[in-house]
């Protein structure tokens, strides 16, 4: 299975998540930027709020596998615990390798802050406690980055996180499967390579063509 683009892949996939079209408690959060133009086509033919999950990888200390990341989720923030651990630390800097770390991660928080807004506009963050979340992204490699965005999500309180891809490896797709309430993927190439292979055109949408997908959601919400 190979997809024209992240449109044409977000519309097969809504097919799969058909289950959940229309209703008042669930929403769709596509992960920025490769997987918004698949999570627009999904929000647009359920009939659901199409919101962001940002994430910036920032230290591995629990592996490249695992990397801790900052992120913002429908416009409210996130920090795992190891760069929470890191920005408490760095306040209190006794060493120049503390200091260092501290300013790394101030920049870093800090463009990364920015590019959220940039993306988001000036959208109040969303309400996701008790919400059905459908979690959408272009495709699952390592599952890596569906994973952090899954613990950012649940730090909202939602009763339900679905994730959803077009295409993944099988070995990252039982990865995720494990830490979601339901994983809608509609195939599991071998051997799977990386997720570009599964797309004729595959690119990143720039921030405002972000921002105009996300109007337009806007708009057809009324």
């Amino acid at each position: 299975m190979r997809f024209d683009d992240a449109r044409a892949a977000g519309r097969a996939l809504a097919a799969g998540l058909a289950a959940h079209g229309g209703r008042e408690d669930a929403l769709v959060l596509a992960l920025a930027r490769g997987g918004v133009g698949v999570g627009f086509e999904v929000s647009k033919l359920l009939g659901l709020p199409l919101d962001l999950v940002s994430l910036r990888r920032l230290l591995v200390t629990r592996g490249a596998g695992e990397p801790a990341c900052a992120a913002s989720v429908a416009g409210a923030p996130f920090l795992d615990e190891e760069v929470q651990s890191a920005v408490a630390a760095s306040a209190n800097a006794g060493g120049a390798s503390d200091a260092a770390l501290g300013r790394f991660i101030k920049d870093a928080l800090a463009e990364f802050e920015a590019s959220a807004r940039a993306c988001r506009g000036g959208r109040a963050a969303l309400e996701l406690s008790g919400k059905t979340v459908i979690l959408v992204d272009n495709g699952v490699r390592t599952g890596s980055t569906m994973l952090a965005a899954v613990r950012a999500v649940r730090s909202r309180s939602p009763a339900r996180v679905v994730a959803a891809a077009p295409v993944a490896d099988a070995a990252a797709r039982a990865a995720v499967a494990s830490a979601v309430e339901e994983f809608v993927c509609l195939a599991t190439p071998e051997p799977f390579g990386h997720v570009g292979l599964w797309y004729a055109n595959f690119r990143r949408p720039p921030d405002d063509e972000i921002r105009a997908m996300l109007g337009e959601r806007m708009k057809d919400e009324g």
